[in-house]
C-alpha cells in the first residue's frame, strides 16, 4: 500500500472555460487563464499520480471539486474522492481521493475547546478556527481500515491590508509574521486534537496516519506539536523499544526519505521539506520505504521542481504544482 500527501497548487478550472457555464468565474485570479493552460497542468498533475499510483493521497489546494473530477478523470480508473466544506478565503481546500470507498469522520476547522481565537492583523481581529477546514476520513484497505487526516496549516508567505505582498516596513513584516506563526501553531494543535480522536488512545492497534501541507520543516516548533509524547522517533535507539507513549505517538517519516530528496519545495532555490506523513505506532512499524516525487526516480526523468518566489500569481498558468508530493509504501 501507498499513501502520501501532495499540494496540486490553486486547482481551479479557467474563467470562462467551456465545461463552465458563462455564469460561473472558475478560477478567477487564482486559477489558469485559459483552457489551454489548465489542460496542460491537468496532464502534468495526472503523469505524476499516475507515475505514484496511490492507494490513498491527502492533497490541498483544490480550488474547485470539478476540477478535483477533471484530474481523476485525466488520470483514468476507479477513485473515490472526499473534500472538505471548508475552503479559505480564496476558495482551496484539502481533500482525499482513494481506490477504496472513504468514509468521512470529521470536517471541521474549529480550534479545541479550552484554545483561545488568535490574532490576525493590526486591526486587532481574531479568528477562532482554521483557515482550511481539516477532513478525516476512513477507507478500508487490504490491511484493514486506515484513518487518515488531511490538513493545509497557515502559509509562512505574508500577506498584508490592501492584498500586498511586501510590507511598508520592517515592523509591520515583524507583526504578521508573527501572526501568522500563532495561527500555524493553533491550527497545529487543532489537527493534534483531531489525531487523538482518530487514534482513540491506542495507535499500536489503529492503522492512523495524518497527512498534509504543514507550511514548516521536520524540527519546526509548530511540526513538533503535532508528534505528540517525546521519545522513540525514527532514527533514535528508542525507536524499537516499546513504551507508554507509543498509544498516542505520531511519527514522522521524513528521516526515511533519502537525504538527496528530503524536500517537497523550493522556495527561492533553498530546497525544504513543508509536506508531511506521519503514522501511527501500528503503521510505522511496518513502513518499507519513503519519498518524495516519484517512487520509480530514477527510473523516470521527472520535471525538476520549480523555484517559487514570494508573488503567489507568478506561476498562474505554469503546469503541474510547486510541490512534490510525499509518500510512504506500507507492507
Amino acid at each position: 500500500m501507498l499513501i502520501g500527501t501532495w499540494n496540486l497548487e490553486n486547482l481551479y478550472r479557467p474563467g470562462g472555460s467551456p465545461r463552465s457555464s458563462e455564469a460561473e468565474s472558475g478560477g478567477g485570479p487564482f486559477g489558469p487563464k485559459d483552457e489551454a493552460a489548465y489542460e496542460a497542468k491537468l496532464a502534468a498533475l495526472a503523469d505524476v499520480v499516475t507515475a505514484l499510483a496511490p492507494d490513498v493521497l491527502g492533497v490541498q489546494e483544490v480550488g474547485e471539486p470539478e476540477a478535483l473530477s477533471d484530474l481523476l478523470e485525466a488520470v483514468g480508473g476507479t477513485w473515490y474522492a472526499a473534500l472538505s466544506a471548508h475552503p479559505d478565503g480564496r476558495g482551496i481546500r484539502v481533500g482525499v481521493i482513494s481506490r477504496t470507498p472513504v468514509e468521512v469522520l470529521a470536517d471541521t476547522r474549529a480550534y479545541p475547546a479550552l484554545l483561545r481565537p488568535v490574532q490576525t492583523d493590526d486591526s486587532g481581529a481574531v479568528t477562532d478556527g482554521a483557515g482550511r477546514g481539516f477532513l478525516a476520513v476512513e477507507t478500508v484497505t487490504g490491511a484493514g481500515p486506515l484513518r487518515v487526516a488531511v490538513a493545509h496549516l497557515k502559509s509562512k508567505l505574508l500577506s498584508y491590508p490592501g492584498d500586498r505582498f511586501f510590507p511598508r516596513d520592517e515592523g509591520e513584516r515583524a507583526r504578521y509574521a508573527a501572526y501568522a506563526l500563532h495561527r500555524r501553531a493553533a491550527e497545529a494543535t487543532a489537527l493534534r486534537a483531531l489525531a487523538d480522536e482518530l487514534l482513540a488512545g491506542d495507535g499500536r492497534r489503529r492503522d492512523v496516519a495524518v497527512l498534509g501541507d504543514l507550511n514548516d520543516e521536520v524540527q519546526a516548533a509548530t511540526t513538533q506539536i503535532l508528534l505528540g509524547p517525546p521519545g522513540s522517533e525514527i532514527g533514535t535507539r528508542g525507536f524499537g523499544t516499546p513504551d507508554r507513549g507509543d498509544a498516542a505517538r505520531l511519527w514522522d517519516v521524513a528521516p526515511l526519505i533519502p537525504a538527496e530528496r528530503r524536500y517537497s519545495r523550493i522556495d527561492s532555490g533553498r530546497r525544504e521539506l513543508i509536506d508531511h506523513v506521519m503514522t501511527s505506532h501500528r503503521l510505522v512499524h511496518r513502513l518499507t520505504s519513503a519519498g518524495t516525487g516519484a517512487p520509480d526516480q530514477a527510473a523516470r526523468r521527472e520535471p525538476p521542481l520549480p523555484s517559487v518566489g514570494p508573488d503567489p500569481a507568478a506561476r498562474r498558468n505554469a503546469p503541474g504544482s510547486d510541490h512534490a508530493p510525499v509518500w510512504v509504501r506500507i507492507e
